[in-house]
């Protein structure tokens, strides 16, 4: 790869500076005439009265000025003092208009982190300090016409050193450059789901598996599912950055590698490929525990007389069970029935044991044993059975007011209708089934 090139105008000369006086000393010379002589042009001869007498010129004691040596001096002086001027106009030149660039597409993989907040001129710096660019200006010029440049996004970007600054505006704008990203949305579960037609949703282990990889300088930097459930199972939670309300509850857990069920919040996550896999894990646990904290959970704000643990169960149940505009009396049903010591009867936990998604549950399926069988056991799930959303843990938090106790999914857009006795719950799963809606 050849050096960084010099991109910019070239320097314009600058005026020569005006000297006050002469550079040379004419007082030197005043009693001199252009012949280099005194006035008389010549000393005292032997004989002055033999005018026929050859007269004999005696020098002068004084040595004679080199006039042209003196001169030659002076200009060359001079040269360099221009010399010097024009130098530091280059360079002041230079510093203001002209900038490094290098040239082509780059060489070796790098990966550089764009902060929220970055202006142009940040991400320039960070691309020069990476050594991505020759100079920050070269990509800040690049990009002046490049609208794309503006709306670049936080998150991580796989560049290559040396690259030009129009190849590395043009690399940085391609959405295939972001990796890391890492999105968990509302719903999902540790494990993958299987769908009704076949299909495969990915859960908590696969997303963070897929988001941990990148290809740098021909090595693959994704880190296997199964290594990431050794590291939740063998996890410090407290040092992981679990809540500290979390860490007792969590670690009581049976099967050790669902101890973060529902403990990973819903959102964006920029994850650094190469990182190892406890790396990984306690980036994207530490940040779910601050957004869990901002929907309003903590050990301060809970359920009505449930811990902060059994109030993200709960959350966890209606996010599975319900859209959005009947959360808070779903949330209602299932403190209703708590309260009356009654079985919960939830299709989601028993198909969070299958990794299914509907909530009809086949009659063998309720009658297996198991700590996740709501309609065997009295209470909650010893775990959360999904990801809740913001919604969903504020509805935990404050269930709607009523006395229902049942409930059905009875329209095709999900809404469910509510009950207060189970007469009046039997008849609307009649009518529902009548409309074809399940």
């Amino acid at each position: 790869m050849p050096p960084p090139v010099r991109r910019g105008p070239p320097p314009q000369p600058q005026p020569e500076e005006e000297f006050e006086g002469s550079l040379f000393a004419e007082d030197e010379y005043e009693d001199y005439d252009e012949d280099g002589y005194d006035e008389d042009g010549y000393e005292d001869y032997d004989d002055p009265e033999d005018e026929l007498a050859e007269p004999e010129y005696i020098e002068d004691e004084r040595p004679k000025p080199p006039a042209r040596k003196k001169r030659a001096i002076g200009w060359l002086a001079a040269i360099a003092v221009i010399a010097l001027l024009a130098g530091g106009a280059w360079y002041g030149f230079t510093a203001i208009f002209g900038y490094d660039d290098f040239e082509g597409s780059g060489d070796a993989d790098v990966l550089v982190q764009v902060e929220q907040g970055d202006s142009t001129s940040a991400i320039a710096g960070k691309l020069a300090t990476a050594g991505v660019v020759a100079s920050s200006k070269a990509f800040v010029k690049a990009g002046e016409d490049n609208t794309k440049v503006t709306r670049v996004q936080q998150g991580y970007y796989q560049l290559k050193t040396k690259m030009s600054g129009a190849s590395a505006v043009e690399k940085l704008v391609d959405p295939k450059s972001r990796v890391g990203q890492l999105q968990i949305k509302p719903y999902t579960q540790l494990d993958d789901i299987t769908q009704p037609n076949g299909g495969v949703t990915p859960g908590v282990y696969t997303l963070l598996s897929k988001a941990s990889c990148a290809d740098l300088n021909g090595k693959s930097t994704c880190i296997p599912v199964e290594e990431l459930r050794k590291t939740v199972a063998g996890l410090d939670l407290a040092v992981a950055g679990v809540p500290s309300w979390a860490v007792e509850s969590a670690s009581k857990i049976e099967q050790k590698d669902k101890r973060l069920e529902g403990l990973i919040a819903p959102g964006v996550y920029d994850v650094k490929p190469g990182w190892t896999a406890p790396e990984l894990v306690a980036d994207v646990v530490k940040a779910s525990t601050e957004l869990i904290q901002d929907a309003g959970l903590s050990d301060k704000q809970t359920g009505p007389g449930k811990t902060p643990y059994q109030t993200l169960i709960i959350a966890s149940i209606i996010e599975r069970e319900a859209i959005k505009s009947d959360f808070g009396k779903i949330s209602r049903v299932i403190y209703n029935r708590l309260a009356k010591n009654m079985k919960l009867e939830m299709d989601s936990t028993v198909n969070y044991v299958l990794d299914r998604p509907t909530l009809l549950t086949k009659p063998e399926d309720r009658e297996k044993a198991g700590a996740y069988n709501t309609y065997r056991n009295i209470g909650l799930p010893p775990t959360p059975i999904s990801v809740p959303s913001k919604e969903a843990i504020q509805a935990a938090l404050q269930p709607t007011a009523g006395d229902w106790f049942f409930f059905v999914k009875c329209e095709k857009d999900g809404q469910s209708c509510f009950a207060v006795t189970n007469d009046e719950h039997e008849k609307n799963k009649q009518d529902a089934q009548a409309r074809g809606v399940y």
